[in-house]
């Protein structure tokens, strides 16, 4: 019986401690709002940054992209930045990795306050960071255009994730809004990305 004790014992030990590990990633919590902002976003001046395509597109153009790469470069030239199409080249090149840019396991940020991804997402984002010398990877997790009850105008709100390629850290999360343009307005996600690179790179001034 002693030895009986002693095993489930050892059972439940180890379930605390893995649940322990998992608590290291996220914090249960409400899931995040409009508005939400976690993080000062680090001075990225110097660093090289890969900049990932926009995991959930819910009614927005598939322009997202580029008009945030357009954005973030005009306001950071200092910054290195990896677009979409490149990280796409260099994984093709390397179909060994088993990695992708698109697709990935961004649900988590959706539903709970994540402070450090894990596998699978951890493991796809470095294994690209080690082709283009990635440093940092700017995650658009999802846009999607939504309407206030008082406007008929449409916004795109972007959720986005700074993640420290090394450590699977996030540096930064926030879930920020355009302003309200018809659908076929350029401005529609031009104010969007631009909100988005002024709170990243808040140091660069206006």
């Amino acid at each position: 019986m002693k030895t009986l004790g002693h095993g489930i014992g050892g059972v439940a030990l180890a379930m605390v401690l893995a649940l322990g590990v998992a608590a290291c990633g996220s914090r249960t919590a409400p899931p995040p709002e409009p508005g939400t902002s976690r993080g000062v976003p680090p001075d990225l001046r110097g660093r090289t940054v890969m900049l990932y395509p926009t995991q959930q597109l819910m009614g927005v153009p598939d322009a997202m992209d580029d008009e945030l790469l357009f954005h973030l470069r005009s306001r950071a030239s200092d910054v290195t930045w990896i677009p979409p199409n490149e990280i796409d080249d260099a994984l093709e090149r390397s179909p060994s990795l088993q990695a992708r840019s698109r697709g990935l396991a961004v649900g988590q940020f959706l539903t709970a306050e994540v402070l450090r991804i894990g596998d699978p997402l951890f493991g796809e984002i470095y294994r690209a960071s080690t082709l283009v010398g990635g440093e940092a990877a700017l995650l658009p997790v999802r846009a999607e255009l939504v309407r206030d009850s008082d406007d008929p105008l449409p916004r795109v709100r972007l959720t986005m994730a700074l993640v420290e390629v090394r450590s699977g850290r996030i540096a930064w999360f926030a879930i920020l809004d355009g302003d309200p343009h018809p659908i076929d307005d350029p401005r529609l996600l031009a104010s969007a990305a631009d909100e988005v690179s002024q709170t990243l790179l808040w140091y660069a001034g206006s």
